[in-house]
């Protein structure tokens, strides 16, 4: 075997044994393993295992009882984790992690093996108390060293050394299935923070969520102009609780800094100022850049909070879509980093949206033995696994019925996730090249009408001349990236302005409401809006 596969070869050399962690399974069915009876036999095995084990069982499965590799088929391992997850669950266990290997199935075609690990005690049960935060900031303005400080407890070695924290690894997707948008997050029980060694390890994320009663997630953007897009898509596109804005000291605000603010106060979330980098300059210095960002607040009519002169417990009780609480960073030195801790840990979470299940489709991707997943946040109502739901529109404004497999958030596979959670849903019935960003989850009963055309009230913050009749920028509205045409309803608008317009997706049709707030962007020119009726597709 080669060596990625030593973790297979070690359970399997290890063998079945009496008393022993490790068990050997070709295959679980739902006719023949979940039946009356033998249910109940399988899961008090899973137990034994998982007790022999000291708190965690290996089970490798597509081997036979000798631990010959035997491949099975990828719907067929998929049906046995299924039937692995119902049977963990009966013994009061759950799977911690699943690896799988390709190789060549007893009649010929492509099979798999796989390890799962399996732990004591049940799913994760989350809490409501979760609060989502979206970060922003010009490029080097030290946003992702802040927020690995904050998330490790650890200080900047002065070159960025926590920023690597909040790097996303390929591998982790595809092998964890997992639905960390958030890149980054850390909690606190009774009151104290609960932090990660490295972040990048599953297990030190996976401790947070199990060991915190509060968790704070950071939906890090990128600060480089040419990917404004990206930070976009970030910001409007998850259900955020409230933002945070990083400026440097040693550079002050930036137009990318007023785009990005702008955008965050369109959405109407409120939003903490953090000026970073103070170790790089003098007292008088810091002081002009927290006039500057005063100002710039005022500007777009807000109200600045500055934390040092006001505390805590004001900003707490202040900070909404007007007031803006300032605090002064340092992740060299550690300045501000408790009045953060401080703020984060009391937050109030905002209200979560009522109403059946909706979740718009932010990524896409296939996991070897578990097929597609489409992950997102959580924007109403609650899903559970097993539900039926409608996955769409798709090209033709169709929607497909698919089920939820199987959900997982930042590492742990639970049983149901609410509005604002952040989620990774395993969809049967669906192939993953079908999915696309922008398409949305709904209960199977629900009765969608795809929009090709909305109208909308807009303003307009920046473009070098007037917007006229054919203009098409792009249209970021949940998750949803597409062109759309606008037909201004007085001919044209002018920077500044803010008037009517109709707007139709150039492609395709969306799943588009009454009340939802958007930004769009074509080149220089970049603008806010609200869907004021829709029309159906045709």
């Amino acid at each position: 075997m080669s060596p990625d596969r030593a973790v297979l070869r070690e359970a399997i050399e290890h063998g079945e044994r009496e008393g022993g962690r490790v068990e050997f399974k070709e295959r679980l069915t739902r006719t023949e393993h979940l039946q009356e009876g033998r249910m109940e036999s399988l899961a008090a095995q899973l137990r034994h295992r998982v007790l022999s084990g000291d708190g965690e069982a290996t089970y490798v499965v597509g081997v036979t009882d000798a631990g010959g590799i035997a491949g099975i088929s990828p719907d067929a391992f998929s049906e046995s984790m299924d039937v692995l997850s119902l049977l963990a669950e009966e013994a009061s266990a759950h799977i911690h992690d699943v690896q799988t290997w390709g190789v060549d199935s007893a009649d010929g075609g492509d099979g798999l093996v796989g390890v799962a690990t399996l732990r004591n005690g049940a799913m994760l049960e989350t809490d409501d108390d979760h609060v989502v935060i979206g970060t922003a900031g010009h490029v080097d303005h030290g946003k992702s060293t802040l927020v690995g400080s904050l998330v490790t407890g650890q200080r900047d070695d002065g070159e960025g050394s926590t920023r690597g924290f909040l790097d996303v690894q390929p591998h982790e997707v595809e092998r964890g299935l997992s639905a960390d948008l958030s890149y980054a997050v850390y909690g606190f029980r009774d009151g104290e923070p609960v932090r990660m060694d490295n972040p990048h390890r599953k297990d030190d994320r996976a401790n947070v969520v199990r060991e915190s009663d509060r968790l704070v997630s950071f939906v890090d953007t990128v600060g480089h102009e040419p990917w404004l897009r990206t930070t976009i898509r970030g910001l409007v596109g998850q259900k955020l609780d409230y933002g945070l804005l990083t400026v440097a000291a040693d550079d002050g605000p930036t137009r990318t800094t007023r785009e990005h603010l702008g955008v965050l106060l369109a959405t109407d979330l409120p939003t903490i100022v953090a000026i970073t980098k103070a170790d790089l300059v003098d007292e008088e210095r810091l002081d002009e850049v927290a006039r500057e960002v005063e100002r710039l607040l005022r500007d777009v009519g807000r109200t600045p909070l500055p934390v040092a002169r006001y505390g805590v417990s004001a900003a707490l009780e202040e900070i909404d879509e007007t007031v803006v609480p300032i605090l002064r960073t340092s992740a060299v030195t550690g300045q501000g980093i408790d009045s953060m801790d401080a703020i984060l840990e009391r937050l109030p979470k905002r209200a979560s949206e009522d109403g059946e299940f909706r979740m718009y489709i932010d990524r896409t991707y296939s996991v070897t033995g578990v097929g597609a997943v489409a992950s997102g946040t959580v924007k109403s109502g609650v899903v559970e696994a097993g539900d039926e739901l409608l996955l769409g529109p798709l090209a033709d404004g169709s929607f497909a019925e698919v089920e939820a497999r199987s959900i997982e958030m930042h590492y742990h596979r639970v049983d149901e996730a609410r509005s604002g959670r952040i989620v990774g849903i395993a969809l049967k019935g669906v192939r993953e090249a079908d999915i696309e960003r922008g398409m949305v989850l709904l209960p199977r009963e629900a009765d969608p009408e795809p929009v090709r055309e909305f109208e909308a009230e807009v303003m307009v913050l920046n473009h070098p001349t007037r917007i006229g009749t054919g203009y098409e920028p792009v249209i970021h509205l949940e998750t949803i990236s597409e062109a759309g045409v606008f037909t201004p309803s007085e001919g044209r608008l002018l920077p500044g302005d803010t008037g009517t317009t109709r707007v139709r997706f150039k492609f395709r049709p969306y799943l588009v409401e009454e009340g939802q707030r958007f930004v769009f962007r074509e080149g220089q020119s970049k603008g806010v809006g609200t869907v004021t009726g829709v029309n159906p597709t045709d």
